[in-house]
């Protein structure tokens, strides 16, 4: 979708500038960019967490780590089979993932008590399910000011309170935990220049959505850091800074951070922590490499139509033209789905032009904060959500939130609407929780719209649409019993927000806190769906990859990868999991890449099958020497751009426990989906014209190992196609540091560091 609005509310500088007296400015007497670089938040933090010495090249270690029970298990399994023997940093094991999805009997549950054992044996701190979403819990209890957190969560954003919060894959996290470091290149930071005040009826979801409809689709910011200053923040609410800094994910930025004050010093006040408050800003003359403009008082009620956030436009200009923007969004969803399933939006609109909505849903890291929740039920106060199709449900983000909602009645005023309140779950953001019935049209103050995050199969002929928007907009719909209402269309002035009190008992008698106590006698406590990782074969001298997913959509997510919702209860069985690989986006893909490992287990065993023979011969024929001995056979996919959105490294380690030895891709649409490919052993290739091959082709790496050791870019390759045809193909690996390098001809994580040691 063309988002005509979203230039209006945020204005784009695509040259770099100086912060002088707190302005950006194109040019400053006496300033150069190289000394300016260095005068950043961001690189004052990124700096001091360095290991190297090296300015170009990083190698950080974190102050403390950050998981869910989607993927704690597998992090410490590979931290396990790696050598680890304590938590050499605080690392907090959340239970906000799979604390209601119940498919698979025990196996949640099984999942905590392993997360607490090893919070036992290892020095960890284990958060029970249902007393906080991730996030929440670590700005309560974690961040501060000038410290670095690394979440195995895309939305790891703490930039608010003056911590860079980093989401990454699996890999990275047990890479801290057996003494690793993080290692990227220096980033890129941009300014994002805060002015204006937000209107009423305007929230931290509508600023965020502005930003991401601006910059998501051109690549904007995509892998740097955003750096948030200027006379707006002073304005904001640390709830509402929280709310639009969690959503810079979905910006696909590497981090955020903002300007401090004493707004953020009366948050750490109020949650027991003073000592974590600092004054953080630019120093006069910090050069940054592009800038955005984000003026507050320009910021309406907006809404992200289906699939992607990025599809932002205000509600009143969907409503001025409904036909036109939710065929464009049927249309481009329909098409995304390959005619397997047929999405409708525009049947909801009436007669009278009104759009109708069927479930409003208000939750998690992003939707749940104390402020978002009183809003709405201001909003509601004695109205109703009405007894027809239209549905509410609100999660508070973490149980001392809950109690303080509980004791200024919001809570009661919520219910007494018909609004369902329910307990601290991440489920609505990712498929586990409210999923909506068939042909349902749903509004979520969430994270994320991409499809099947609701938890709909659309191979199976289901299909949702889900539209984000912020708390304020969804209770103004719910007033209206379920029609589409801007906030700004019935709240004439800024909401009265009560006091806040956070109660730290809550977690003091229920979360168990053992870092400095490792105890290395404790005993892990394993439930029969929590397997072992399965053993990876190292880089062999050639490498031979049969395509067996060739995907052309725009962008491949993560989720399509490997499906949220259900699949979540498996991630502790890397095998179980496996099975689920590209189900919602290519359901034959299991079987084929299951193919392709049955016919490596016959070369092994020195039973060359017959399709791998006739390539052999193709390859010889054209004159390209190949030794089935020396070269390893795996699977690949191509897509145009993978890897969007969630962090989860089982995108990548669902590929390789099935065979995946390569990924070919135009670009990857995130580093972490990168970082997650390298630390499975799978190359992670670039093409420019993939026209050059297709689905069921083969494709010959000659000396696969020795260029990756040589540290070349650039690798010679060859097409094998079906008619026995051989075509040169150019494919890169891209800017890779060495211990990448070294991680990939070892073959994975696991074995680098078994080697190491």
């Amino acid at each position: 979708m063309e988002n005509a609005q979203t230039p209006i509310l945020v204005k784009k500088i695509d040259h770099g500038v100086f912060y002088h007296q707190g302005k950006p400015v194109d040019t400053l007497v006496g300033a150069t960019p190289e000394e300016g670089r260095n005068k950043t938040m961001a690189w004052k933090i990124l700096s001091a967490h360095n290991q190297g010495t090296d300015e170009a090249d990083l190698h950080i270690r974190f102050d403390s780590m950050t998981s869910h029970d989607i993927t704690y298990v597998g992090i410490i399994q590979t931290a396990r089979a790696s050598g680890l023997t304590k938590f050499p940093l605080p690392y907090v094991l959340t239970n906000c993932h799979n604390s209601l999805c119940a498919v698979g009997g025990t196996i949640n549950e099984d999942d905590h008590q392993f997360g607490l054992s090893a919070a036992h044996k290892y020095g960890g701190i284990y958060v029970p399910p249902c007393m906080a979403v991730i996030h929440s819990y670590n700005r309560e209890e974690m961040a501060g000011c000038g410290r670095m957190i690394l979440g195995s969560d895309s939305h790891t954003r703490y930039g608010a309170l003056g911590t860079l919060g980093v989401g990454e894959g699996g890999g990275e996290l047990s890479k801290q935990l057996v003494g690793g470091t993080y290692d990227i290149a220096r980033p890129q930071v941009v300014l994002i220049y805060v002015t204006g005040h937000l209107q009423p009826g305007v929230g931290p979801q509508d600023v965020a959505l502005a930003l991401v409809g601006a910059v998501y689709e051109d690549g904007f910011v995509r892998n740097k850091v955003l750096e948030f200053a200027g006379p707006g923040i002073a304005d904001l609410t640390q709830d509402e800074r929280d709310g639009i800094d969690v959503m810079t994910t979905e910006t696909a930025c590497l981090t955020s951070i903002w300007e401090t004050d004493e707004v953020t010093q009366r948050y750490f006040e109020q949650h027991k922590r003073p000592d974590a408050y600092e004054k953080l800003a630019p120093e006069d003359g910090a050069y940054y490499d592009s800038c955005i403009e984000l003026d507050l008082d320009k910021i309406v009620p907006m809404i992200a139509l289906p699939m992607h956030p990025s599809y932002a436009l205000p509600i009143s200009e969907l409503k001025h033209n409904p036909e036109k923007y939710l065929q464009e969004a049927q249309d481009r969803s329909n098409k995304q789905f390959n005619g397997e399933v047929s999405m409708d939006l525009v049947s909801k609109i009436d007669a009278d032009g009104n759009i109708h909505v069927d479930q409003g849903v208000i939750a998690g890291c992003a939707g749940g904060i104390y402020e978002n929740i009183v809003a709405a039920a201001q909003i509601l106060h004695g109205k109703d959500c009405g007894n027809g199709e239209f549905k509410l449900s609100v999660y508070p983000e973490s149980m001392p939130t809950y109690k303080a909602l509980v004791d200024n009645g919001t809570v009661s005023d919520l219910i007494s609407t018909g609004a369902v309140f329910r307990e601290a779950f991440c489920g609505p953001c990712f498929g586990a929780g409210d999923t909506p019935a068939n042909g349902e049209f749903s509004i979520r103050h969430t994270t994320r719209n991409f499809p099947n995050r609701e938890g709909s199969k659309p191979t199976e002929g289901q299909i949702v649409g889900v539209a984000l928007m912020d708390a304020r907009s969804i209770a103004a719909t719910a007033a209206n019993h379920g029609v589409l209402t801007g906030a700004d269309e019935v709240v004439e002035s800024a909401l009265e927000v009560p006091p806040y009190e956070f109660d730290s008992s809550i977690y003091e008698k229920r979360v168990y806190n053992g870092w400095h106590k490792a105890d290395p006698a404790y005993k892990l406590r394993f439930g029969p769906n929590i397997k072992d990782w399965p053993e990876q074969p190292t880089l062999s001298d050639d490498l031979l990859v049969k395509i067996v997913s060739y995907i052309t959509d725009p962008v491949t997510t993560t989720d399509e990868l490997i499906p949220s919702g259900e699949t979540s209860s498996y991630r502790s069985n890397p095998l179980r999991l496996a099975q689920f690989t590209l189900s919602r986006r290519d359901p034959a893909y299991v079987g084929k890449a299951e193919a392709v490992q049955a016919e490596d287990r016959q070369r092994k065993a020195g039973n060359v099958p017959e399709d791998l023979q006739k390539v052999y011969a193709a390859l010889k024929k054209a004159g390209v020497a190949v030794d089935p001995a020396t070269t390893n056979f795996g699977s690949a996919i191509y897509a145009n751009k993978p890897g969007d959105g969630s962090a989860r490294e089982q995108a990548a380690s669902c590929q390789r426990v099935l065979g995946g030895a390569a990924n070919f891709a135009r670009e990857y649409a995130t580093k972490r989906y990168r970082s997650n490919c390298i630390n499975w052993g799978m190359l992670p290739f670039l093409v420019d014209d993939p026209d050059q091959f297709a689905k069921d082709d083969y494709v010959f790496v000659k000396a696969a190992r020795a260029t990756l050791e040589r540290g070349d870019d650039t690798f010679t390759a060859y097409v094998v196609h079906a008619d026995g045809t051989v075509k040169p193909l150019a494919v890169r690996l891209g800017q890779t540091e060495p211990e990448e390098r070294e991680i990939l001809a070892d073959g994975c994580l696991i074995n680098h560091y078994r080697k190491s040691m």
